[in-house]
């Protein structure tokens, strides 16, 4: 995994976030906008990992596009990142884009390492991933959810479902008393992926006073 730094090294807040090559083509505009919205310094470490599929999954499961599976690799990508967030003076919190999201989603309920999850536009189509969620504990207080509004709209069966999936996850979040926002962003999947991680990256790093209030 290649770790990638940006914004304040000394900042108290720390975002952690999954990427690939395309997120990283416009990460730093990503990075301004997250300063645009919030005026708050914080340091952003890049997480890049070799196999999107493999390494981001909770669980394996078969391919849903192309031929590639999911490997199921994330229990190891996470014990990585964790390695990352070892100091606690710092508050960390992590996020990220379609699959990446999914792993953020899926980061808090394994840790309490992180004080909130930035899923934007996650996968929520994965399989089994709304059965986990009912089952498991969540250890993050602050979770939010962002979809483009044409992504469910796509042949694909199985990620045809992710509108009703991420519905769901917010019913089940909130009834979890999590302070959970879902977001619907114009669009579908491959828009504005740094604005929407932008975003939902801004909306926890603002909750955390009104969640301790």
């Amino acid at each position: 995994m290649e770790v990638l730094e940006y914004g304040d090294r000394d900042a108290a807040v720390v975002l952690l976030q999954m990427v690939d090559d395309h997120d990283l083509e416009t990460i730093e505009n990503e990075v301004a906008l997250i300063e645009e919205q919030t005026g708050t310094p914080f340091r952003l470490i890049a997480c890049k990992v070799q196999d999107w599929n493999a390494d981001l999954s909770p669980w394996a499961a078969p391919a849903v596009f192309g031929n590639q599976p999911f490997g199921g690799g994330a229990q190891e990508t996470l014990k990585a990142v964790l390695a990352l967030c070892e100091d606690r003076t710092k508050t960390y919190y992590i996020g990220g884009y379609s699959l990446a999201g999914l792993f953020a989603l899926w980061a808090v309920y394994q840790t309490d390492r992180f004080q909130g999850a930035a899923a934007a536009s996650p996968s929520m189509w994965f399989p089994g991933l709304i059965d986990y969620m009912k089952t498991a504990a969540i250890e993050s207080r602050s979770v939010y959810l962002s979809l483009g509004d044409k992504e469910e709209k796509t042949r694909n069966k199985v990620m045809a479902a992710v509108g009703d999936r991420i519905r769901e996850a917010e019913a089940l979040l909130k009834a979890q008393g999590v302070h959970c926002v879902l977001e619907w962003n114009a669009g579908n999947h491959f828009k504005d992926a740094d604005r929407r991680t932008a975003k939902a990256f801004a909306w926890v790093m603002q909750q955390a006073e009104s969640i301790k209030r």
